[in-house]
């Protein structure tokens, strides 16, 4: 018996009339039998109820320019310390007693293809080290290790990739040993999936005759890919009270910081974010602010441009919080909001999606065409108990890499020489002169703190040439 005639296809065709989405199966005597099953269970996993929602836009709507008039400078510490009831050392013995019990984890987020980088795998396979040329996965591979090593522990990672990178990344973990990682300390889960819709119509679109136009939910998927794909449940298991999470590409995200880590818990929050202070009031990055006695982000496309111009007594941007998608996140927060099916809204982007019409024709459309529909992970903050914000130095934590070599920002090019910048304040903070010009990197499996650096390199006072300590 094909999987096919297990279908009820007259019960698909009623549920899928009653959305007025029947268009769907216009293809169905043509397909084959895996094709059918496939489409059908694309189509069954399908909460029309919820697309119909979205599709009307009944989500409630915001007044951003109201919002941001009531907005002010969220708590907070400084990245010079100031603004916390604690200290800077205090934060940091916090985090490493967490660290050291062993109630740390790592969550990356690595859904994304190299498409702008001009790189046709997925970004966490993109080489970045700028003389070791690790590649995204191993530069925090190599952070995770050292950190449980500093520290005598395993520190599992737990990674969201998408479909469309899913099976690519298991094969480069698996064929690459797990970059020097226990195989039982990394989970790679896939995230879900949303359909696109035609925007003028609300019909689901199809991506060939036989397949769903399905796009990822965004980075706020997260949090119900973790419980689906049993990675909260590893984690409880464990002992793991607190989830590093940051981006895939970004390479100097500081995974499982101490420093960090401490502030969240000295804070008693449910959710800290770190954040870079803008560099000018219209900055592209979400503005971390306090709203209504919640902590929320305004997306700079949101902010009214008067709005991003205000200043303090003193001068300064009053709304000067720049989201950097670094978070940690107490695991019991994570479980809770995952049991509450609207806990994240979704947001609507109109982008351009391939489709097939009704002829059964490729289509390729050169404007946007279609909704996709996203989650974002910073959408909990306001539901977080005791939100929490931590500053950091950019030049520490934040170097992305979105677009090709030539772009004004966000290149490999720009974020290697930040790897090769902090590798040389490093050295030279642990009493290592570094000559003009010459290239260094540290892998923290050689030293992770300026600490170790020192007591490893104190015959050396000089590197003259480019090196790579590993």
């Amino acid at each position: 018996m094909s999987s096919s005639q297990t279908i009820d296809i007259d019960s698909l065709r009623t549920r899928l009339a009653r959305y007025e989405q029947s268009h769907l199966l216009q293809f169905w005597d043509h397909l084959s039998a895996t094709e059918q099953q496939r489409l059908h269970d694309q189509l069954t996993a399908i909460d029309f109820d919820q697309l119909a929602t979205l599709v009307a836009g009944k989500a409630d709507e915001i007044d951003f320019a109201a919002l941001a008039a009531r907005s002010t400078t969220p708590p907070a510490v400084n990245a010079n310390g100031s603004g916390a009831a604690w200290t800077q050392a205090e934060a940091e013995e916090k985090g490493r007693q967490a660290l050291a019990a062993g109630q740390v984890g790592a969550v990356i987020v690595a859904g994304g293809q190299g498409t702008r980088l001009g790189f046709d795998k997925p970004k966490g396979m993109f080489p970045i080290g700028p003389l070791s040329e690790r590649t995204l996965f191993q530069i925090f591979a190599d952070r995770l290790l050292a950190i449980g090593d500093a520290f005598g522990v395993s520190i599992p990672l737990y990674l969201m990739t998408s479909p469309a990178t899913h099976e690519e990344t298991v094969a480069y973990w698996e064929e690459n040993h797990w970059l020097g990682m226990s195989p039982d300390d990394v989970h790679v889960f896939c995230q879900g999936t949303m359909p696109a819709v035609d925007q003028r119509s609300g019909k689901v679109l199809l991506a060939d005759k036989g397949e769903v136009a399905l796009s990822p939910d965004g980075h706020g998927g997260t949090v119900a890919a973790l419980k689906n794909s049993g990675c909260l449940e590893d984690a409880r298991r464990r002992g793991i009270r607190y989830l590093s999470y940051g981006q895939v590409d970004n390479p100097l995200v500081y995974l499982c910081d101490p420093g960090l880590i401490g502030h969240h818990i000295a804070a008693d929050s449910e959710m800290t974010t770190q954040v870079v202070r803008k560099r000018y009031p219209t900055e592209k990055v979400g503005n971390v602010v306090l709203a209504d006695d919640q902590v929320q982000i305004i997306e700079y496309s949101d902010l009214p441009e008067q709005a991003a111009h205000q200043t303090d007594e003193s001068g300064e941007l009053k709304l000067w919080a720049g989201s950097i998608a670094v978070h940690v996140c107490d695991v019991d927060f994570l479980e809770r909001m995952s049991s509450q099916a609207d806990a994240l809204p979704f947001h609507r982007a109109n982008k351009k999606v391939p489709y097939v019409d009704e002829h059964g024709d490729e289509v390729s459309p050169s404007e946007p065409n279609a909704i996709k529909f996203e989650r974002f992970i910073f959408d909990l903050l306001p539901a977080a108990k005791n939100a929490f914000v931590v500053e950091g130095r950019p030049e520490e934590i934040f170097a992305p890499v979105k677009n090709a070599d030539g772009a004004p920002a966000d290149t490999p090019e720009l974020a290697r020489q930040a790897i090769v910048d902090q590798a040389r304040r490093r050295l030279q903070e642990a009493g290592v002169e570094v000559a003009e010009g010459v290239q260094v990197e540290i892998n923290p499996r050689f030293a992770v703190d300026v600490g170790t650096l020192r007591a490893k390199l104190a015959g050396q006072p000089k590197i003259d040439r480019d090196t790579y300590l590993q």
